[in-house]
């Protein structure tokens, strides 16, 4: 079930929004580049970011919020959520502002599913990070540039990702190339 689940420090999360309509929540580069931007304004500071897509109607993130010992746990999902609320207005604000446009852009909701253990933590980055595939956007993950998957390629460049969290898991380079390149059932992943 998506959305049940309040936002809880150190809890790693798989969290997506689509856009309100059919519009395109991306029209150009500048919009992806915005919107990385914005990431890190407001979520770097309360999350580790492990994955990301972004898609021209929609994006996923996944990630592992932090602990802050200046919240108490009763605050903690009103606290990431008031984050969340903040980072995705500004995006919108500025793309209303941009092509002279007024209402939503994202749904109401912002999609989430908590993280339980390793193997639904793997199938969640290969869905990721394969999303520009599986929806005919490009015929080779390496070759979406909107995605943090080339970034685990090169991983002398500095990045925003949390890389040695989810690299952990893999014992070399290759086999993380090889796990990307295989083929994974979503069908537990109950995201629609």
């Amino acid at each position: 079930m998506i959305n049940t689940e309040n936002f809880e420090f150190d809890s790693v999360y798989h969290i997506f929004s689509h856009v309100n309509g059919r519009e395109l929540i991306y029209r150009e580069e500048t919009n992806y580049q915005f919107f990385l931007k914005q990431l890190d304004k407001y979520i770097i500071q309360i999350a580790d970011i492990y994955a990301y897509c972004l898609l021209p109607n929609h994006f996923h993130l996944l990630l592992r919020f932090k602990n802050s010992e200046n919240v108490n746990v009763e605050d903690e999902h009103q606290f990431l959520m008031k984050n969340f609320g903040n980072f995705l207005n500004s995006y919108a604000k500025a793309f209303n502002k941009k092509y002279n446009r007024k209402g939503a852009l994202f749904l109401n909701a912002v999609k989430r599913k908590k993280i339980t253990d390793e193997i639904y933590l793997l199938k969640v980055l290969h869905y990721i990070h394969n999303n520009p595939v599986n929806h005919g956007l490009t015929s080779e993950i390496n070759l979406w540039k909107y995605s943090s998957y080339n970034s685990y390629l090169n991983n002398i460049k500095a990045s925003r990702l949390n890389r040695t969290e989810i690299m952990q898991y893999f014992d070399s380079l290759e086999i993380f190339k090889n796990y990307h390149h295989s083929n994974v059932e979503y069908d537990f992943l109950n995201i629609e």
